[in-house]
């Protein structure tokens, strides 16, 4: 084997274990062995249909067991799933899909009319596949998803064969620029998202006995796992293939609002043994559900809940953890373009600080000017991961030349997240400088300051921003969601945040909203939020 292959593993996990449970949705239950025929009959017809080595498909859907089994098939015949976020309004897909050369989209039938409404704008694409989920018909124009998947072929290997070469792609946000696509080969993606649950698949196929190595291991099927955050986003998908490739299953919701309650029912009731959220915008509902129903939900299974992505701070954890002090809480530092970069476990009576991380092997923090950050200097830098990083960003060199750098013989991926290195070499996390706001010459990272104001009892959410100032350049401005019944009182919350920060930090105005509005992975769009804060505040934009 040239290297770990997703569909090379699954298809032995689904011949070994063919009757043990691969999806759940609700009512809706798949086996491995449905999982593996669904999967090949999509693949089979995209291939019929023209679909050569390494094509693009699209995957326009909310969560749902039909979203792993795209991916499956696409990493069946070789293709390259493509996550595309729901949210995206008309011309967002219209970028999104022609950049990344899609020659097929697979789409709820919630979305038709936005499809429709591009179809003429997208001519690469050949398969519009609609997928049932009791909203809009099936138009004329689109292929039936149920029908392509009922019919199982056989395994289906393409021509072209499989490898770990084969490219897996994300597209990363487009908050701070237009989305970018992601590339990595699948062997280094399997050996740092799944290597710390098995070290086997941080060597070589060869010198472990291949795939047969790995799933002749397994005494028994792994236990069910639980994305609550979007499977289109990084931190949910990641978490899905790790899931299966242990041989487990991947439970969705069925509710698309994220209700806890639909959350804390279905971990009882499935027995999951593992959650997949994004920090305090999933962390403080759960925990206010759980307080508002003490002793409702058997939650014993839970071993793990896992977190990326967003700033998990410390209370949060302490809370969760009084629920249920068995579980383990793993807060991971990584981005789609950079995974490992750190990690912070919490349990028992103990919960790790707000931002505060051990280094991942081999990683690094560089100053601006391309110097190791000293421990303890209090120097700011940027985070570096070595080794097993991504190829490039789709059909961006210049990008991908600035965030995949070389430093004596080792190449890094390093996206652009500021922290600080202390003297015990642990990191504290400052955010990314991308949305860094330049006030009277000082650098101040808005997730810092946002941590301070969402201690303050009135608050429930808060983004912080810079507004353009003739003093400062930059002036610091919250917006603020307020907590259920709380009013704000600007003073006292900029006095809290002086409290806890310099005072340069503190932010000079705050601004009530009735919404933060974040994505559903917990991230918020900074650009809103700022031409939010310059509205109400009656300013030219910069």
């Amino acid at each position: 084997m040239s290297g770990w292959n997703f569909a090379e593993l699954w298809e032995a996990i689904a011949d070994r274990f063919p009757d043990a449970q691969a999806q759940v949705q609700g009512d809706r239950r798949f086996t491995w062995r449905e999982f593996d025929q669904r999967s090949d009959a999509l693949a089979r017809h995209l291939i019929d249909g023209g679909a050569t080595h390494q094509d693009k498909v699209a995957l326009y859907l909310q969560n749902c067991p039909e979203y792993m089994e795209g991916c499956y098939a696409a990493f069946k015949g070789a293709l390259v799933p493509v996550n595309t976020n729901y949210r995206y309004l008309d011309d967002e897909l219209v970028y999104l899909w022609d950049n990344a050369d899609a020659i097929a989209v697979v789409f709820h039938g919630s979305f038709v009319d936005r499809v429709d409404a591009v179809r003429a704008r997208l001519p690469k694409v050949r398969h519009w596949i609609w997928v049932d989920d009791g909203t809009a018909g099936r138009p004329e124009w689109a292929e039936d998803y149920e029908a392509v998947v009922s019919t199982p072929p056989g395994r289906t290997v393409p021509p072209w064969g499989r490898s770990g070469d084969d490219v897996v792609m994300i597209y990363t946000g487009g908050t701070t620029g237009m989305p970018k696509g992601v590339m990595w080969r699948q062997d280094d993606l399997i050996a740092v998202t799944c290597g710390n649950g098995n070290a086997k698949f941080a060597k070589h196929p060869d010198e472990v006995g291949g795939v047969e190595g790995i799933v002749g291991d397994l005494t028994q099927p792994g236990p069910p796992g639980l994305p609550a955050c979007p499977l289109m986003h990084g931190t949910g998908w990641f978490t899905a293939n790790i899931f299966l490739t242990q041989a487990g299953s991947v439970v969705t919701l069925v509710d698309r609002t994220l209700d806890w309650v639909e959350v804390l029912d279905t971990i009882e009731r499935e027995h999951v043994g593992a959650l997949t959220i994004v920090g305090d915008a999933f962390g403080k509902p759960m925990v206010r559900t759980l307080d508002a129903n003490p002793d409702r939900w058997d939650l014993s299974s839970l071993v793990l809940v896992a977190s990326s992505g967003v700033m998990w701070s410390e209370p949060v954890k302490q809370a969760m953890l009084a629920h249920n002090p068995g579980m383990l809480l793993v807060d991971t530092f990584s981005s789609s373009e950079a995974i490992g970069m750190g990690n912070s476990v919490s349990y028992g009576g103990s919960a790790e600080k707000t931002a505060h991380f051990a280094l991942g092997a081999g990683c690094k923090v560089f100053a601006d000017d391309g110097r190791p950050v000293a421990p303890g200097s209090g120097e700011r830098g940027r985070v570096a991961v070595p080794g097993r990083v991504p190829i490039a960003y789709y059909k961006d060199p210049e990008k991908s030349a600035s965030t995949f750098i070389e430093f004596e013989g080792v190449r890094y991926s390093m996206p652009g997240d500021y922290a600080t290195v202390e003297a015990d070499g642990t990191i504290t996390l400052l955010g990314r400088g991308s949305v860094c706001i330049n006030t009277g010459g000082e650098k101040v990272f808005p997730e810092e300051v946002e941590e301070a104001l969402k201690t303050h009892d009135a608050v429930a959410d808060a983004v912080v921003v810079g507004v353009p100032d003739e003093k400062f350049g930059e002036a610091i401005t919250a917006v603020v969601e307020p907590a259920p019944g709380a009013s704000l009182d600007e003073a006292a919350l900029i006095a809290h945040v002086k409290e806890h920060l310099a005072h340069y930090k503190a932010p000079k105005r705050v601004l009530g909203i009735d919404t933060i509005g974040r994505a559903p992975n917990g991230k918020v769009d900074y650009k809103r939020m700022t031409a939010y804060a310059v509205d109400a505040l009656g300013l030219s934009p910069a």
